[in-house]
């Protein structure tokens, strides 16, 4: 079976389970976001050592998952008050920026302590390359989870705008929305990547980075741009209503730009440490970290931009 066989079959059958995720969102989302998450975070560990570092992989993950949790600040945040106020016990709970630091700065240290006890080579590469993978995979993936969360009528800010602008209160609906943008996104990256690829397989004669992925061109990176605003603007008139032109052609901006530099960002990375996949997980697609790799990047801008520039 050929390479071109294998990522049509995985696609296949793995699309309608992706879009059956993150249409239900809420918990079955959140262990699918954590799971290829921490997957992606030990294939990039799996770089690391390539290039001679011992990175904390199993407490990094452990961090790692944590924050990702963190994105999923109100279910966690009405599970755990709920509990105690059952017992009777009122406690503080912190905004899920103030829990994200906490994770952060605690993990940090733990790893910290952690290397003063091991000797496995450079307590420099190990202690960056841990904590570096829990910024670039596990907070990145984490926006992605925060996106899908975002569209609830616990955020009166949420609430008020989509009954005001298009006449929607029920909150079943509403956290629908939050379904068709992460799909919308995936819907984006994959037009995205496909338009530069045979673009470039056709037409591409000026390279773009061939230092780092020698295949890709200017031709290509420009029709992958074009397209992705494109893929943006029919989302907005197929699924995203909410969403005004102006906002899908960012995002669509976002995806044609961003999205492409991170692909050629974890190119540098599997160049750096000589290997062609960061892992063989998915059959004629590599690992997770090869899958995602655009997202990673994309993810927390479009998250960023939703949250405190078009619901501000």
């Amino acid at each position: 079976m050929n390479n071109l066989t294998k990522r049509i079959l995985t696609a296949v059958v793995a699309i309608p389970i992706i879009i059956a995720i993150c249409m239900a969102g809420d918990l079955y989302f959140f262990l699918f976001v954590a799971a290829a998450s921490a997957l992606a975070l030990h294939e990039f560990y799996g770089l690391a050592k390539a290039k001679g570092g011992n990175p904390q992989a199993t407490l990094g993950i452990f961090v790692g998952f944590l924050v990702n949790l963190s994105f999923y600040h109100l279910k966690l945040q009405a599970f755990i008050v709920g509990a105690f106020l059952k017992s009777g016990v009122a406690i503080p709970y912190p905004s899920q920026t103030q829990l994200l630091f906490m994770i952060i700065i605690l993990g940090s240290c733990l790893i910290g302590i952690v290397e003063l006890f091991r000797d496995k080579g450079s307590a420099i590469t190990n202690v960056s390359t841990t904590l570096f993978g829990i910024l670039y995979v596990s907070l990145f993936f984490g926006t992605f989870v925060g996106l899908r969360e975002l569209f609830t009528s616990q955020d009166p800010v949420v609430y008020r705008l989509f009954v005001t602008q298009l006449g929607i209160s029920d909150p079943d609906r509403i956290y629908r929305f939050g379904g068709f943008m992460v799909i919308s996104l995936f819907a984006m990256i994959w037009i995205c990547d496909s338009a530069a690829f045979h673009a470039g397989t056709a037409m591409g004669k000026h390279k773009l980075f061939p230092r780092v992925s020698p295949n890709k061109s200017w031709e290509g990176a420009i029709f992958g741009f074009i397209f992705a605003i494109a893929a943006a603007c029919a989302a907005k008139y197929l699924v995203l209503d909410f969403l005004p032109l102006g906002a899908a052609i960012i995002v669509g901006i976002i995806v044609g730009t961003i999205g492409q530099i991170g692909d050629l960002f974890e190119s540098l990375l599997k160049r750096d440490a000589g290997v062609k996949d960061s892992g063989t997980l998915i059959p004629g697609h590599g690992g997770a970290l090869d899958r995602f790799d655009s997202l990673l990047l994309v993810a927390p801008l479009v998250y960023y931009y939703i949250d405190y520039v078009f619901f501000s």
